[in-house]
């Protein structure tokens, strides 16, 4: 008789929909303006990218360097966060942003749990700083959300940022994130004992959910924003769907 190896699944405290970057398009990514844009829309849960200034401030930015998203130049993790915190993270977006400032997790956490929303934490690291960024911010979330029954998920595409953050707060649910699938992925989420996997959401399979699902992990996507693909996934079984168009999808459905 074969013996049965499927792991229960864990607990899932997280809603489905989640607000990529805050509220996506609508507002600058990864500002607390775009935060409560994805409020306003009635989404209870965010993902942002969180990175370390030079002097180990974690503060939120997807890229690694500053021109895209702020009026400053360079990589961001070679400034200070006095540096830092004088940009303006608005005007690229809209005038009506103007003068938005680059917000520290601490910030975002201030405005999650008042609210009581979830987050989902990209460890974002710059180059060279896997391991270290991922032990801070895994620290730090640690201790700014130390009362609350939903800590946030950490999650990142860097296996030593997800080393780093296990070492730090192994109680903290960690997910792997894919862009692609390279040879033993399912092995490295449970060796990093991941509570999700975060796909490129047309990578996702009947069989791969059914393998997440047996090692008790949840089957996330990323980044939805057209209707038919939302359909496809759910009746895949897949458990959350991380989208930028939180104006197209209520987050109650």
């Amino acid at each position: 008789m074969a013996l049965n190896t499927a792991k229960p699944l864990k607990p899932w405290p997280y809603p489905r929909w989640i607000a990529h970057r805050g509220a996506g398009t609508l507002a600058p990514e990864n500002t607390l303006a775009a935060f409560r844009k994805g409020a306003e829309h009635g989404y209870r849960m965010f993902e942002c990218d969180a990175k370390l200034s030079s002097d180990d401030v974690v503060f939120l930015m997807h890229d690694a360097t500053l021109q895209r998203t702020t009026n400053g130049h360079g990589i961001g993790g070679e400034q200070s966060w006095q540096q830092l915190s004088q940009l303006d993270a608005g005007s690229w977006h809209s005038r009506h942003f103007s003068g938005e400032p680059l917000p520290t997790l601490a910030n975002l956490a201030q405005y999650c749990i008042r609210n009581r929303y979830f987050l989902n934490i990209e460890i974002k690291p710059t180059p060279g700083l896997e391991f270290k960024t991922g032990e801070i911010v895994a620290q730090h979330a640690a201790l700014l959300w130390h009362h609350e029954k939903v800590p946030p998920l950490l999650t990142s595409f860097q296996v030593d940022s997800l080393k780093g953050a296990l070492q730090t707060a192994p109680h903290l649910p960690r997910g792997l994130l894919l862009h692609n699938l390279p040879e033993g992925w399912l092995d490295t989420a449970k060796s990093l004992d991941c509570t999700a996997v975060v796909c490129q959401y047309a990578l996702w399979t009947p069989d791969m959910v059914a393998a997440v699902h047996t090692a008790g992990m949840r089957c996330l996507n990323y980044t939805v924003n057209d209707e038919w693909a939302v359909h496809h996934l759910l009746n895949m079984g897949t458990d959350g769907i991380i989208t930028d168009r939180v104006d197209l999808f209520s987050a109650a459905s």
